[in-house]
């Protein structure tokens, strides 16, 4: 009964198998294709080989990593437990590989007992090829230790240490057992194990154990004399209470099941393959990392943290998306969360499951639920995947999907990728409550009708140079699917979601008609493009008032329209040009109400730009404000037919302004702005810049 128990409980946390990926096969794209789906997606250059994107990342692992570590570690460290402390502490894959670095780990594994190797490498992977081989030997040993003192309590441990292998590790250890002639000892006597490494795609039949060895007899008679000794009560007893203290360094669900099992064996009920372990298939998703490093790094201890939000993320993550989500969440939850008199706000478990939603989600954004399930599986398949996408974070969980899991691959094409032009990232403006739809921005009386506001979104969101998804129809619709539920963090019917799922489903259908070639802003760079547009509107209602204000003014006393006897002030006029097809719409058109006698009106129009200048260099300064002027006269300069019912007409426009929004968006340094101000109007003839 407590057996189906356990199996009733775990079925109720709503655990799922990761499914199974498609068929393993090469790239077929050219060098040129590859290249401009990186662009696509984004990513950046990393060195092509293993040692260089693992060394790309350290600084970051140095600088928000692990705690620091004591004075000689690891040479001076007396005890398995000084020698495991600094890397068991690390909050994340990403830093528990940057702490390796630098750290002879083979030798390390090598000075450690058999049963912390385990616990060392249910960290995470190994950076050095040669430490996966020391575990791997000393996984061996605590098995063959585990199977002999302690009996069938031996298959909790040694589940233990499948679920929390890379599939190429696990095949190592199943070779190293059968050549040693201790497979069929061992593991062979384990139906849930058996099982679960079947799943695994590793049969037990498949590592054939050498023939008899003379050896082979002084090892029995060995055993045979161990086995007598261990009969004895005192015996026993230690061997018990030495199971027992590690059971206790086993994650919550583990020793759940031991305590089952336990008393199955009380009841002499227990048979190999009982129900009560094999339900630790679904415990740990089925692959390595799968809640063990939830509770790295933190103050509260295993059992209280994996107690509190092991259950609270299989009930919220698939269980592919929350491995993916390990491995890709970069830095872990260091600090907690303080409201202004000091008191926790969040827990530490609760910062830390925000976090792995918020890195799952943004990788199912690219990928899709599939994908997601696929990439997990490429990451348990293979120590050195692991450490591609704990180094490289989601970049290089992209590449490792896209090159269906080879390593060697995913590695040349991130060497090959190259970031879209760099443009400056501005901090997101916060955007709460329904007021963030676009519906909250018309204002009929100002012009702002939703027709604008939508052909001037347009305008914007195709000048971001932030990520985007794919332009492939394809995997767009794959994607779809993502659209359903919002992010972390976002509510249900959240106006500003409800925006970015109808932004991306016309997107889509624009690329089905061939209408557009760019693919759409992922739903970060779409936040950060609607708090700016926000922003610029807000900017051109100040302007607009200030240029009504000026206009009221005697003509000597302007600072804007002195050419102006009676100036006209509209807002969001469409214009259109004999040699630009379409209609664009001009933040404030000015007309001469009372021209001279056999003149055409004076007509000027203004371009606010609220635009993030603050983090750009001299030259990218220089071509940012000589890129807006010239767009700027190319829309709204030379001749143009004004489109508003009351003001139909051809016009010449003598003067395009640029003015920009000042404050904290401008650079430091003011020699810079004026230098570029300087350039842009010698470059672009007809275009005054100026900042406000």
């Amino acid at each position: 009964m407590g057996a189906l128990w356990l199996l009733a409980w775990v079925l109720a946390m709503g655990c799922a198998t990761v499914p199974a990926p498609r068929g393993s096969t090469g790239l077929s794209r050219q060098r040129a294709e590859r290249r401009e789906l990186a662009l696509a997606w984004g990513l950046g250059p990393l060195p092509a080989t293993r040692r260089g994107a693992q060394e790309g990342e350290q600084g970051e692992a140095s600088a928000a990593g692990c705690e620091p570590v004591p004075e000689g570690w690891p040479r001076e460290a007396d005890s398995d437990e000084e020698l495991l402390a600094p890397l068991l502490a690390c909050p994340s894959v990403r830093e528990y590989l940057g702490l390796q670095r630098g750290v002879g780990m083979a030798r390390l594994v090598e000075r450690l007992g058999d049963w912390s190797a385990v616990r060392l490498g249910a960290q995470g992977p190994m950076v050095d090829a040669k430490a996966s081989q020391a575990l791997i030997a000393k996984r061996a040993a605590f098995l063959l230790e585990a199977t002999r003192d302690y009996g069938a309590h031996a298959e909790v441990f040694a589940l233990f240490i499948v679920h929390t292998s890379f599939d190429d590790e696990l095949d190592g250890l199943l070779r190293l057992l059968a050549r040693d002639k201790q497979l069929s000892q061992t593991l062979g006597r384990m139906e849930a194990v058996r099982q679960e490494l079947k799943r695994r795609g590793l049969r037990l039949s498949d590592y054939p154990e050498r023939g008899e060895q003379g050896s082979d007899v002084l090892r029995g008679l060995r055993l045979a004399a161990t086995d007598a000794l261990n009969s004895s009560p005192v015996s026993d007893g230690a061997r018990y209470l030495k199971m027992s203290a590690r059971l206790q360094q086993l994650p919550p669900v583990y020793q759940q099941a031991q305590a089952v099992l336990e008393r199955e064996l009380a009841e002499e009920h227990f048979t190999p393959g009982n129900t009560a372990l094999g339900a630790l298939d679904q415990l740990s998703f089925g692959v390595p990392l799968g809640f063990y490093h939830l509770a790295a790094g933190t103050a509260h201890g295993l059992g209280e943290l994996v107690q509190r939000q092991y259950e609270q993320a299989t009930r919220e993550l698939a269980p592919a998306a929350l491995v993916v989500g390990l491995y890709v969440g970069g830095k872990g939850a260091r600090y907690l969360s303080r409201t202004a008199e000091g008191r926790a706000r969040l827990s530490l478990p609760e910062l830390r499951l925000v976090a792995l939603r918020s890195a799952a989600w943004q990788v199912t954004e690219r990928l899709g639920v599939e994908g997601v399930g696929e990439l997990a599986r490429y990451v348990r398949a293979s120590r050195e995947a692991a450490v591609l996408v704990g180094a490289g974070g989601e970049r290089a969980a992209v590449a490792l999907y896209e090159a269906k899991g080879n390593v060697a691959r995913a590695q040349a094409w991130l060497s090959e990728a190259r970031p879209e032009r760099p443009g400056a990232l501005e901090p997101r403006t916060a955007l709460t409550g329904a007021r963030s739809g676009l519906a909250s921005l018309v204002d009929e009386a100002a012009g702002l009708s939703v027709e604008v506001l939508e052909a001037r979104l347009r305008e914007a969101e195709l000048e971001v140079q932030g990520p985007r998804l794919p332009a492939t129809v394809a995997l767009l619709r794959k994607l779809h699917a993502t659209l359903s539920a919002p992010p972390p963090g976002v509510p249900e019917g959240y106006a500003l979601w409800e925006d970015y799922r109808a932004y991306r489903q016309a997107r889509l259908k624009e690329l089905e008609q061939g209408q557009t070639t760019r693919g759409p802003l992922r739903w970060e760079a779409y936040q950060r493009l609607r708090g700016t547009f926000a922003r610029g509107l807000a900017f051109e209602r100040a302007m607009v008032e200030v240029l009504r204000g000026d206009a009221r003014l005697p003509r000597a006393q302007r600072q804007w329209l002195q050419d102006f006897h009676q100036p006209r002030i509209e807002t969001h006029v469409g214009v259109s040009k004999p040699d630009a097809p379409g209609i664009r719409y001009v933040d404030v058109l000015v007309i001469e109400e009372r021209p001279s006698a056999g003149q055409s009106p004076r007509v000027e129009t203004f371009s606010f730009k609220s635009r993030y200048l603050k983090s750009l260099q001299r030259d990218s300064l220089r071509n940012q404000v000589r890129t807006d002027a010239q767009a700027a006269l190319d829309s709204y300069g030379g001749t143009v037919d004004i489109r508003r019912p009351s003001l139909q007409q051809t016009a010449g426009v003598q003067r395009v302004h640029l003015v920009y929004e000042g404050g904290e968006l401008l650079p430091m340094e003011s020699k810079d702005l004026r230098t570029a101000v300087s350039e842009a109007k010698a470059k672009v003839q007809g275009v005054e810049v100026r900042f406000q």
